[in-house]
């Protein structure tokens, strides 16, 4: 896609900072999002597929290597 998103919202669950579920959209911008119970805004984007099992890339949750 090209740092295209295809025109759709990554959609939140939860705020990541407060774990609220009171989100809206914030903006035009597709991954923009604003939490109503602790009023701060956060983005959502897709970095990118990594292969596992490969150095320098930390598994899911893990902290990168020092």
């Amino acid at each position: 896609m090209s740092g295209q998103d295809g025109g759709e919202r990554q959609v939140p669950f939860y705020c990541p900072y407060c774990g609220d579920e009171n989100l809206r959209p914030a903006g035009p911008d597709a991954g923009s999002w604003r939490c109503g119970a602790c009023a701060r805004a956060f983005e959502l984007r897709f970095a990118g597929v990594a292969p596992t099992g490969q150095p320098g890339v930390p598994a899911a949750g893990g902290a990168p290597p020092p």
